[in-house]
């Protein structure tokens, strides 16, 4: 590994300890590196503080006068909620700067790094530039398509089902899986589920997690609005809960729910839930990320709709059996296998007793390299 790349995998991983904390930001690292010391690091912590970059300089104070800095994702060069990172880098009189990812926001995309070389400073690009976008690939979907990134999440067992033939489905994986799974929760702005599972199952759908983890917002897609008012989803204000419905839900209990403080209806005029003008809708609410966590119907449905970019699947070592039994996806499915999505498995391992497999469309492979 050269020099730069040490330095590189310093600053990833300081900005991989923030992922599902910064949005609708992305999660970035800063190290300031002086005579092959490090005088300085940052991260950004939230939307609308300091960038990471700020926090390296800071730190760093006089040190930074000559000193080379490096950054994940490429300093941005616009006046937003902070002032431009590339700016703060060149009034800090950084001679050399090493950066992994390009930024394809509009606003960024290269003009950070034009500014720096026009100022003259020595600007290094694409050093383990697939590792940095690893952590941002959220950010990077969003960016370029105005929709969150959608991850698919089942627990099933070796024969592919996720319940029982009556239905009994807790708990199939162990718990260790489970604790894993609630990790995707944290870094996740939304999670999903259809009206079935809330009336299965009444879930609650926070994060539970050693320490404080991030409540998603808790989406709901409930075409007749039959959610019931004493459910979970409607009585614990640990997070928002949005719900999707359609245009023959009662005016009635629209209004009941609305004058609930934590509750949002959002009304389509169809019969049946959209699902692409929900993820537009999503994006408008700066939603970059959604983990959808519903029943085989709800999962059929973003399936056939392509909007299942990755999944995470975890599998027990149990034979469940029966022909009516539930399946991670089930609904009318795919009829043709020239339309089937095609995914790649990224990672594999064992989790306890279970195995968790997480795979990634393929479109989804370098693209964000792709300018």
């Amino acid at each position: 590994m050269s020099r730069d790349e040490q330095y590189m995998k310093t600053a990833i991983q300081m900005a991989g300890e923030t992922v599902g904390q910064t949005s609708p930001n992305p999660s970035v690292g800063a190290i300031v590196i002086k005579d092959n010391e490090l005088v300085g690091l940052g991260v950004h912590v939230k939307a609308g503080e300091a960038h990471a970059e700020v926090h390296a300089l800071q730190m760093a104070g006089e040190k930074a006068k000559g000193a080379e800095i490096y950054v994940t994702l490429e300093p941005c060069s616009h006046y937003g909620k902070t002032p431009p990172c590339a700016k703060a880098i060149i009034d800090a009189g950084i001679k050399r700067v090493v950066i992994a990812s390009h930024d394809p926001n509009p606003e960024v995309s290269g003009k950070g790094i034009n500014m720096m070389r026009e100022a003259g400073i020595e600007v290094e690009t694409n050093v383990l530039t697939e590792e940095a976008d690893r952590l941002n690939k959220d950010f990077f979907h969003f960016i370029q398509t105005g929709e969150p990134y959608v991850r698919l999440k089942a627990a099933m067992s070796l024969d592919g089902k996720i319940a029982t033939s009556t239905g009994e489905s807790q708990w199939i994986t162990g718990k260790e899986a489970r604790e894993d799974g609630h990790t995707y929760r944290h870094i996740s702005d939304a999670i999903l589920v259809g009206i079935q599972t809330v009336l299965s199952d009444d879930p609650t759908l926070t994060t539970r997690i050693e320490g404080k983890g991030n409540n998603p917002i808790r989406v709901v897609f409930d075409s007749n609005l039959r959610i019931p008012l004493s459910s979970k989803l409607i009585q614990n204000q640990e997070a928002p809960t949005w719900i999707f419905t359609g245009k023959h839900a009662s005016k009635n209990m629209v209004q009941k729910l609305q004058d609930v403080d934590h509750i949002r209806v959002i009304q389509q005029d169809v019969d049946q839930i959209d699902i692409h003008q929900a993820l537009q809708y999503l994006g408008e609410q700066k939603v970059t990320s959604l983990l959808v966590e519903g029943g085989g119907t709800i999962a059929d449905a973003f399936v056939r709709a392509g909007k299942v970019e990755e999944t995470i699947t975890y599998i027990a070592p149990k034979l469940i059996g029966g022909k009516d039994a539930s399946s991670p996806v089930a609904g009318k499915g795919i009829s043709e296998l020239k339309n089937v999505p095609d995914y790649q498995v990224v990672s594999n391992e064992q989790i306890g007793e279970d195995i968790k497999i997480v795979s990634v469309r393929r479109r989804e492979i370098n693209v964000y390299r792709d300018y």
